[in-house]
């Protein structure tokens, strides 16, 4: 897994923590995101509404290659299922 170039804010219970348990907590907040943020998850729990074509997208090939167009087109939206 690569490193991951995010900022998360990580809330304890504790007063103090030492660099190494700090780590500790953001590689496994890392490995728990790299899992849950991959292609086929975010396309299981998401729609692409279409507007122009008055269409429901669903296909997960379909919708990777809308969301990584450049400039989105206007009245397609991305509606979250949960």
């Amino acid at each position: 897994m690569k490193d991951m170039n995010r900022d998360l804010w990580l809330l304890c219970k504790q007063d103090y923590m030492t660099q190494s348990e700090l780590d500790r907590q953001v590689n496994l907040l890392n490995t728990l995101l790299y899992h849950t943020e991959s292609w086929p998850n975010f396309c299981q729990a998401h729609e692409i509404l279409d507007i122009n074509r008055r269409k429901i997208i669903r296909k997960p090939h379909l919708m990777q290659g809308i969301l990584k167009e450049r400039e989105m087109k206007a009245f397609v939206f991305v509606n979250n299922l949960n």
